[in-house]
């Protein structure tokens, strides 16, 4: 049994670090065309122009309430509470932890990215709300939510409950992680390439997170 567990955790370890070299390659590819301003990011004046045609009352109120959402102090908040309600929940400090990092690792790879690429913001015009002078690539609103959301979803697929369940959780999280990285190209904040290296950086980043839990549990067997 031990062996045969670990051969299994073994070809889930590769693929796992795998994907993680997939996703890191295709982010320097990211930031390459963003800093050169080439390949997708030569689209993104024109996308950027497309979602200001497209700006309604309606619309503009979902977004920065959706935009509202990723800001760090509320995201901040949503992982402290989070963390509380697993914690009385389940009485373990696993899933604690793992929420705490997951999110500490976000905020230490937007912060790091954003000063590695230092690529700008789009101009003031485009911009609806207060004006953000911080660098634009990746995106730090999309990158962190997607990781609270999954890690969400994970925590809730890996509990005893029924399979829709786990299916509606990574169905929400995967609707709001698009909506979020959706509302910041609307609002102006970001070009689309920002959107993408977020979301590429976080599912990145979970990836790596889950194949050291793989592994983890795999060593105890």
């Amino acid at each position: 049994m031990r062996d045969e567990h670990g051969q299994v955790l073994t070809t889930r370890a590769v693929v796992g670090l795998l994907l993680v070299v997939l996703g890191v390659s295709g982010f320097a590819w990211l930031a390459d065309a963003a800093a050169e301003g080439d390949h997708l990011a030569a689209f993104d004046p024109r996308l950027t122009t497309d979602f200001v045609a497209h700006r309604t009352a309606d619309l503009t109120r979902v977004a920065q309430g959706i935009s509202f959402v990723g800001n760090v102090p509320v995201l901040l908040l949503l992982t402290a509470i989070a963390a509380g309600i697993l914690w009385l929940r389940t009485r373990r400090w696993q899933p604690v932890l793992l929420l705490v990092v997951g999110m500490g690792g976000a905020g230490a790879l937007t912060y790091g990215l954003k000063l590695l690429i230092g690529r700008h913001r789009p101009g003031a015009a485009f911009v609806l709300g207060p004006i953000d002078t911080g660098f634009s690539f990746p995106s730090g609103h999309t990158l962190s939510s997607t990781v609270f959301f999954f890690l969400l979803a994970g925590l809730v697929w890996c509990t005893e409950v029924r399979r829709a369940t786990k299916l509606a959780a990574v169905a929400v999280a995967t609707v709001l992680s698009l909506a979020m990285g959706l509302s910041r190209v609307y609002l102006g904040y970001h070009w689309a390439t920002d959107v993408l290296a977020g979301w590429l950086i976080a599912l990145t980043w979970l990836c790596l997170i889950a194949t050291a839990l793989n592994y983890g549990q795999g060593r105890r067997l």
